[in-house]
């Protein structure tokens, strides 16, 4: 049996790590344990701050951890012209972390408003004056709730599987009458993917299902599972132009919404765009893509991230231009009042992620992105 699990452990390797199965994360890198007023956090950190260039800032969602999360996206050729002009801190929520020792009877794990206020601390510490987050999941709602506290240290937002809303009366008691019948591994696996890819995409459920299982303590992830399941709904309201744009509470800075077309979280993704500016939001749906595109779809996000980063004036053009050769965008608006989606003309994805609409047109780009 131990010989089967190293074998499986060998095969999955790739996945877990990205191309070719090298890690690129593990160079260049300084992990801390930063004291903050709600804990300590595990924080890795590649590179050094570039001159007044922000910190791309990571927060994985529950049952993963920032290598499992991210590696494949961030060893992706395309993604290292990226981090060659940024430096990225990536980090773990609080025992999620690899070999994470296994807290304690009666531990108070924060609340994911505490996972939030615990982040300012850590940039001040790192000397990180400003940031450009990259968050799936809870991880999403956790840089969300720190650009709503704290937008000025946020100036950019990618926001993956994103869901604003709190659990719900009839989604707590689904989850209960579940919990009698799953086990925590079962009911972390549909966060993350639909029911066709359990039963399709055997390669990333086995990969992703011994992950959950095996990696990071199953007490330590049921308290932060516990926390995301806790949440509170996100107070972010669309802002009418000419009356509130400078009152209301929303996000101030451009965001990338990003969701795979056959994810869980299309609806909350979808929900999440509808709170939000329309001159600075941009959702993308990638098909033929379920619930974890940043590792099913390393380049095309990896791409998307490069030209969300240009129109916010960090980036150069040069060597751009593979995005819009080779794939179709097509662009329909989000009425800001009933939902109803009409088409609209065609954008290209550096338009979109420039969030080039006019302050008067209500509505916010949305590009799906096909192969």
């Amino acid at each position: 049996m131990e010989e089967l699990h190293d074998v499986q452990l060998t095969e999955i390797k790739p996945l877990l790590t990205g191309q070719n199965g090298r890690n690129l994360q593990d160079f260049d890198c300084q992990e801390h344990d930063v004291e903050t007023a709600h804990g300590v956090l595990h924080v890795t950190m590649r590179g050094v701050a570039k001159g007044n260039r922000p910190t791309i800032l990571t927060y994985h969602d529950i049952g993963l951890n920032h290598k499992s999360c991210f590696n494949s996206l961030f060893n992706y050729e395309d993604m290292q012209e990226v981090t060659q002009h940024f430096s990225v801190l990536h980090v773990d929520a609080p025992g999620q972390q690899e070999n994470a020792p296994v807290f304690p009877a009666g531990y108070q794990y924060p609340t994911m408003d505490e996972l939030a206020e615990m982040l300012p601390s850590v940039l001040t510490q790192l000397q990180v004056k400003s940031v450009i987050g990259i968050g799936v999941g809870a991880g999403g709602y956790i840089l969300s709730k720190l650009a709503l506290n704290e937008p000025s240290l946020v100036e950019g937002l990618v926001l993956i599987n994103i869901d604003p809303c709190a659990k719900g009366w009839m989604d707590w008691a689904a989850a209960k009458l579940s919990g009698w019948t799953s086990n925590l591994v079962d009911i972390i696996m549909g966060h993350h993917f639909s029911t066709d890819e359990l039963t399709e995409n055997k390669e990333i459920i086995q990969t992703y299902r011994l992950h959950i299982s095996q990696d990071i303590p199953l007490d330590n992830l049921a308290l932060f599972y516990n926390s995301y399941d806790s949440r509170t709904e996100l107070q972010m309201e669309r802002p009418i132009p000419g009356l509130n744009e400078n009152t209301v509470t929303t996000l101030r800075c451009p965001a990338l919404l990003v969701v795979g077309d056959t994810s869980p979280a299309v609806d909350a993704v979808v929900e999440c765009n509808s709170r939000l500016n329309p001159t600075k939001t941009t959702l993308l749906k990638m098909a033929d893509c379920g619930g974890l595109p940043q590792v099913v779809q390393p380049g095309k996000l990896a791409e998307a991230f490069k030209y969300f980063v240009q129109g916010m004036g960090y980036m150069p053009t040069a060597g751009m231009t593979r995005l819009v050769r080779s794939r179709t965008h097509s662009a329909s608006s989000v009425g800001s009042t009933d939902g109803a989606r009409a088409r609209s003309t065609t954008n290209t994805l550096p338009e979109g992620a420039n969030c080039s609409s006019s302050p008067e047109h209500t509505a916010v780009h949305t590009i799906e992105m096909t192969a």
